[in-house]
């Protein structure tokens, strides 16, 4: 590789844009989960989408890696660069460029975040709703294919993104999909590059789909003895057509974490906390009908929240439950699984993962996005300790593979990067060959995001 080459161009192309400072190293180095340090060599801070391809032709005459990043949230070590190279941070490509109120979408750069766009839209009666929790960039989260709350009424990024602007890895600009809401016109190139993890090109510019502000928004929580009442009550809600804007399950862990993270007294069984979007009407019809289903499952405490201050207070603790397990074990890092099964499976999934991690001795709370399936496990491990991380990936090992034969997926959305990539082939088998092909045919030297998603290719 031609690294000290490189660097000297992009110093030329991006002048007070380029870091090497130890500082920036690290930062995008690290992860939210357990993977150690992998730091780039150095960190560019691109102001545009010329800027964007000016760098990722340099990169590619000199063989260098490119690795996109925008808050650094993702938790299967996306933006981690192991192979060293270019982290492209796109926090200073974070404009909201065109609200188009009457067809109802918006044109944004990658940096903006999911928070500030709808700070943005607030005078516009619409709202953009897919809600990972954290503060996430809009273009990560298109990298990723997240999800997360809102997934059960208004869909992933998958169904949300309607055209994009990618420079490739040779650093040409190219657009994918319109602003029109279906097309028939060859591949789907904008469905290609959201879950690509950066693997096919950076994301230099999104278009996205809105959604109305509802008329009213009824949040609850409801307690239930244990997990198999409440996914059961899942389970017949979902199959009512009851239209849930967000269910949520928290087992007795993660709601005690919650508990003494957030100064709550919720009871220290297993919880769901849902929300119902609509009018007034349908609200209290919905959230009625789910207080009769709860209550066939042994659902107790049904609380009802209609003030958005209460509302925030409930969602502030879901969001906040990762943050809030990890002060379970001050010091500690996590293992974050994410497995995501047929909802008929759900209990007899989490059920058997409860199991798993008590007879590992590890302290692992489990949360998740009932209403698709998808539940994850915060398992702690003390820094540094090899034994403990051993048995906490052969947790997660077992949950994987499990969910794999119920049916699943080995990640419903935090995605595959480092920590997932050994399941691609038993989950997709020879589908797995032909990301790989797809991937040399658009990179053949290999430079994005190496190491990630696709076979290795040599």
């Amino acid at each position: 590789m031609g690294m000290t080459e490189a660097l000297s161009a992009l110093d030329t192309l991006l002048g007070q844009g380029l870091s090497r400072s130890k500082s920036d190293l690290d930062l995008h180095g690290r992860s939210e989960s357990h993977f150690p340090v992998m730091a780039p060599d150095a960190v560019a801070y691109p102001r545009n989408t010329q800027e964007v391809a000016g760098l990722v032709r340099i990169c590619a005459a000199h063989g260098v890696p490119v690795v996109g990043w925008g808050t650094g949230t993702s938790l299967e070590g996306q933006a981690q660069a192991p192979h060293g190279g270019i982290a492209v941070d796109f926090s200073r490509m974070s404009a909201v460029l065109e609200v188009s109120p009457d067809d109802m979408d918006v044109r944004v750069q990658p940096g903006v975040t999911r928070e500030a766009l709808n700070m943005e839209l607030r005078a516009t009666g619409l709202f953009f709703p897919v809600d990972p929790g954290a503060n996430a960039s809009l273009g990560g989260m298109a990298s990723t294919r997240a999800s997360g709350t809102t997934a059960v009424r208004y869909g992933t990024m998958r169904d949300n993104v309607l055209a994009l602007e990618v420079v490739t890895p040779t650093g040409e600009i190219i657009r994918t999909g319109s602003r029109a809401r279906k097309s028939s016109a060859g591949y789907d190139l904008t469905g290609l590059m959201v879950g690509a993890e950066g693997t096919l090109g950076l994301i230099t510019e999104l278009t996205l789909r809105l959604h109305g502000q509802p008329e009213a928004v009824g949040a609850a929580v409801c307690a239930f003895d244990d997990v198999a009442g409440a996914v059961s009550a899942v389970m017949d809600a979902v199959q009512m057509g009851l239209p849930m804007a967000r269910i949520e399950l928290m087992d007795a862990a993660s709601v005690r974490a919650a508990d003494a993270y957030a100064g709550m007294d919720l009871p220290e069984t297993p919880h769901l906390l849902l929300e119902f979007h609509g009018s007034e009407a349908a609200v209290t019809e919905h959230s009625e009908n789910f207080g009769a289903i709860a209550q066939g499952h042994g659902g107790a405490g049904f609380d009802w929240a209609t003030r958005p201050e209460e509302r925030r207070a409930l969602w502030a603790m879901r969001h906040n439950a990762y943050y809030a397990i990890l002060a379970l074990r001050p010091g500690a890092r996590a293992l974050v699984t994410d497995v995501c099964v047929p909802i008929s499976r759900l209990a007899e999934a989490v059920e058997a993962a409860s199991a798993d991690i008590a007879a590992s001795g590890l302290i692992g709370p489990i949360l998740g996005h009932v209403g698709d399936g998808n539940f994850h496990a915060v398992l702690l491990i003390e820094e540094g300790n090899e034994t403990e991380l051993e048995t906490a990936l052969a947790v997660s090992h077992t949950m994987v593979m499990r969910a794999l034969d119920m049916g699943g997926t080995a990640t419903g959305e935090h995605g595959i990067g480092l920590g997932k990539l050994d399941y691609m082939r038993a989950e997709h088998g020879a589908a797995w060959s032909v990301m790989g092909a797809l991937k040399r045919a658009m990179d053949p030297a290999g430079i994005m995001n190496p190491g990630k998603l696709v076979p290795p290719m040599n």
